[in-house]
């Protein structure tokens, strides 16, 4: 862990996990856990600078294509890249590619900046997640091998039950809330050698029951509202991103 580093700048790259859903704001706009992260750094630098080129439902090979060269023309300081997470997935999956496309975003940016952060990305515990852990488990150990490579720091949230609880997770069970993005800005926190200023992977306290009609009215409200549209873009070819510009596509001085 690096100490007593300051950054003048910050890009972040990847998909809606970096964007910020579903960390809503009053508006209706996402915040998440980079915006977060950003103010904190541009609270110990007057003049930081943040740029957020993370769009929602990007795959790996779009991220490459589409954000990696602009964020590396920008040459910040500091870096953060998580992709891949969208490709693993998805049913069919060359995971061997992933890992390749995955290879050169690193390889394209760590040259360019003081420090680039991976990340183990989190994901929701339950049935869904357990079929797709193998795919997971073999991009993470390509990062953790990227990181190590490249003198990039890996964060592991993985790793986390706390993040991982569905109770950090928002209705379509596919994105962190609110405290959740609050957590993996902590972790990335500390990760980059600050203070703690809180335990991101404390545990929480044990859940509530919830009976089976509840469990129930749950579970068909999110297969109408979000695993029905998703299945839908999948058949179709077709993303959330499409069309959609990053929040913050360029690298300007930070405002909250």
């Amino acid at each position: 862990m690096q100490t007593n580093i300051t950054y003048s700048s910050f890009v972040a790259v990847g998909d809606s996990f970096t964007e910020g859903m579903s960390d809503r704001l009053p508006d209706g706009t996402y915040r998440g856990w980079a915006d977060l992260l950003a103010g904190r750094l541009a609270a110990h630098n007057p003049g930081f600078r943040y740029a957020n080129l993370a769009v929602r439902g990007k795959l790996i090979g779009q991220i490459v294509e589409e954000q990696t060269g602009p964020a590396a023309a920008m040459g910040a300081d500091l870096v953060t890249l998580v992709g891949g997470l969208n490709d693993v997935l998805r049913p069919k999956c060359d995971v061997g590619r992933v890992c390749a496309l995955l290879e050169e975003a690193v390889e394209r940016l760590a040259p360019t900046c003081k420090r680039l952060v991976l990340m183990r990305s989190p994901g929701r515990r339950g049935p869904v997640f357990a079929r797709f852990e193998p795919r997971m488990e073999r991009l993470f150990s390509v990062i953790d091998e990227l990181g190590a490579r490249h003198d990039a720091t890996v964060v592991d949230l993985f790793a986390s039950q706390a993040v991982g609880d569905p109770r950090m997770w928002d209705e379509d069970r596919l994105h962190l809330n609110a405290e959740g993005h609050r957590r993996v800005a902590e972790a990335v926190w500390q990760a980059l050698g600050h203070e703690p200023e809180a335990d991101w992977d404390a545990p929480l306290p044990p859940p509530v029951p919830v009976g089976w009609i509840a469990r129930r009215t749950s579970d068909v409200r999110f297969a109408r509202q979000h695993l029905g549209p998703w299945i839908g873009r999948r058949l179709t070819g077709r993303s959330s991103g499409d069309g959609r510009a990053p929040k913050r596509a360029e690298l300007l001085p930070y405002e909250d």
